[in-house]
């Protein structure tokens, strides 16, 4: 069974790696994230299912994710306008790399339901149902928030590119592309 698991872990390891970056919008905390969902599946694999091992570690990486914004939600405040940026826009080859920032960014912004929710549709590729199951809650909320989270990052997205782009933020995996 371990062997088993850790075929699991090399196969789904980066795919979860990088759905946590989305729900986290930090590489590290992103790492961290899937380490401790990980382990929870490894400690309850004999009573887990190996096919369900990828739908439990999805569950826990949520739970986990919310339980640390909602400790971190009253310590972490987000400022109005970053500091200035040097230069001017790079060039056209970084447009990509400029987008997924913005993206990553204004993710960050959304409420960590809202998030979870458009990550899981739009990034994850879950249906409604599957979303719900994920979420704790029913298909309508699932379409509720996925509405009000994708009106919120239009929103956020139309903003001017100095107003929402950070300082810096590294792309998970480092030397890989997000998907």
């Amino acid at each position: 069974m371990d062997d088993d698991f850790t075929g699991f872990v090399r196969s789904r390891g980066p795919a979860l790696g990088r759905t946590a970056y989305l729900l986290t919008g930090d590489a590290g905390r992103a790492e961290d994230l899937v380490q401790s969902a990980l382990l929870a599946v490894w400690q309850r694999r004999g009573r887990v299912e190996p096919d369900r091992w990828e739908a439990y570690t999805r569950r826990t990486m949520i739970n986990l994710a919310t339980s640390w914004w909602r400790r971190l939600s009253s310590t972490e405040r987000t400022v109005a306008t970053m500091p200035d940026q040097p230069g001017p826009p790079g060039p056209a080859a970084t447009d990509t790399a400029d987008d997924r920032v913005r993206l990553v960014t204004a993710l960050r912004r959304l409420p960590a339901r809202q998030r979870a929710a458009v990550v899981l549709r739009h990034y994850e590729d879950l249906s409604e149902a599957e979303t719900a199951k994920l979420l704790g809650c029913s298909a309508g909320t699932v379409k509720s928030l996925t509405h009000h989270g994708l009106n919120r990052l239009r929103a956020l997205l139309a903003e001017p590119a100095a107003a929402a782009a950070p300082a810096s933020l590294d792309a998970y995996p480092r030397t890989g592309e997000i998907r």
